[in-house]
């Protein structure tokens, strides 16, 4: 599957990487959402047995923000569709069959925050900034994706002022942003990758759709949405492996919270 604005390249492991590669701050246009649903939505078609995948970016920044010069040729006739866009590749990533960790640097702003919001995990440099700068060129949109990893007190003062927090920042106003400790956010959203993609693969792709399930119900419903899905995960060799796993003390892969593992926090 050929990429004009985006690069791909798979690891022995699993984890496919996606680099949004739209120079020089990889600001999006129409054909780059398109692409990016139709990557998201079928990652499958991009490699074979592909367990997590990593998005970052080329260049100094993860993304500026929307094209604004083709921005500025939307009009009420052609808006409709070009929304439609949008939120396909905004919801292929959110949907996307196995777990998205952000990588981001530089900044994200605007549709690069979205993006980044719409990732299962976000791993930050510390220094990265994010932000809503819609107001300022009298757009909206943002601010649900922000909500996802952000406290609404925080969304509204980044909404109304257009004030952007880097990830430290963000992280101490109650984001749910990893500031990754050595400043690259990259080999840290690849050792996230890898830990996930060591996990049994069924259970990751049913729990990926029960997750994104789940968000949007109440506890009675979501709980009992998630025990079917266990259920219907009993029937996979895989699950049963990480099960057996899991009993015998086999793997430290699989017990990434079970008490002998050394990875379990203190």
């Amino acid at each position: 599957m050929d990429f004009t604005r985006l690069k791909t390249a798979r690891t022995d492991a699993g984890v496919l990487e996606v680099r949004l590669a739209n120079g020089p701050v990889n600001a999006v246009d129409q054909p780059m959402y398109e692409e990016i649903a139709t990557l998201f939505r079928n990652p499958d078609a991009v490699a074979s047995d592909i367990r997590a995948i990593v998005l970052a970016a080329d260049g100094k920044h993860f993304c500026g923000g929307n094209d604004l010069d083709e921005f500025a040729t939307m009009t009420s006739a052609n808006g409709g569709h070009r929304m439609w866009q949008v939120r396909e590749a905004f919801f292929a990533i959110s949907e996307c069959a196995v777990p998205v960790i952000a990588a981001v640097h530089g900044v994200a702003l605007g549709t690069g925050l979205a993006i980044a919001g719409s990732c299962d995990v976000i791993v930050a440099a510390p220094d990265a900034r994010f932000g809503l700068p819609e107001l300022t060129v009298g757009v909206m949109g943002g601010a649900r994706h922000l909500a996802r990893f952000a406290p609404q007190p925080v969304v509204r003062r980044m909404f109304f002022t257009g004030e952007q927090l880097t990830a430290s920042e963000l992280r101490a106003a109650g984001g749910a942003v990893i500031v990754a400790p050595d400043g690259g956010p990259l080999d840290h959203a690849h050792r996230i990758a890898l830990r996930i993609a060591a996990m049994s693969p069924t259970a990751v792709r049913v729990g990926k759709a029960v997750l994104d399930r789940i968000e949007w119900m109440d506890l009675r419903s979501g709980y009992e949405f998630e025990q079917a899905a266990t259920v219907r995960m009993a029937g996979f060799a895989d699950s049963k492996e990480a099960l057996a796993a899991f009993r015998e003390k086999r793997d430290p892969r699989y017990l990434p919270l079970h008490r002998s593992n050394p990875l379990y926090p203190a």
